[in-house]
């Protein structure tokens, strides 16, 4: 399957709004894209919740269905967790969700270079920005991510291609390793 890039950009903006239903201060997560047209080949009982996927009723035909994976282990971040992960040939393409602190350039002359000072450092920063950022890609090579900043959450949602360079590339090498 090909999925154009409307496709992705629906099934990442899908998780974003699920997300922003759900409020700040979540854990990241993880997500399984599936074609929803094969989902439903395999799962004739999702029908109802998944809506039709042959582009009758508005859904289109390269639709993806995002599955969301077990939590993700506290302990660990989700750049370490990509980096041990390989999809299998049955799954489309990975999106993840995480929130994150942003800092302006100019903060970068004080940063600590210790990593817990610096993340105490960002924490506390006045001119921090909290953002939740969803990044996904397929094998097909296309991505699509949002970003929205916390407190703006009525302004315009950002997105694009190349949001997040590196974790959109860490996605991507989870569905080329197998």
């Amino acid at each position: 399957m090909r999925v154009s890039e409307s496709g992705l950009r629906r099934a990442v903006l899908e998780i974003d709004a699920a997300l922003a239903a759900d409020g700040w201060d979540q854990p990241a997560r993880l997500y399984a894209l599936v074609e929803t047209r094969s989902l439903l080949e395999q799962q004739p009982s999702l029908a109802g919740s998944l809506g039709p996927a042959d582009g009758a009723d508005g859904q289109p035909p390269d639709a993806l269905t995002a599955v969301e994976q077990d939590p993700l282990p506290p302990d660990r971040s989700l750049e370490d967790l990509l980096s041990g992960i390989e999809w299998p040939a049955e799954v489309d393409g990975c999106a993840a969700a995480i929130e994150r602190v942003v800092l302006p350039p100019s903060a970068e002359t004080d940063m600590p270079t210790d990593p817990a000072e610096m993340r105490t450092y960002a924490s506390e920063h006045p001119d921090r920005n909290e953002v939740r950022i969803v990044a996904a890609a397929v094998r097909g090579g296309q991505a699509h991510c949002t970003l929205r900043i916390r407190g703006h959450e009525d302004g315009d949602l950002l997105e694009g291609v190349d949001l997040v360079p590196g974790l959109v590339a860490m996605i991507t090498e989870t569905l080329t390793s197998s």
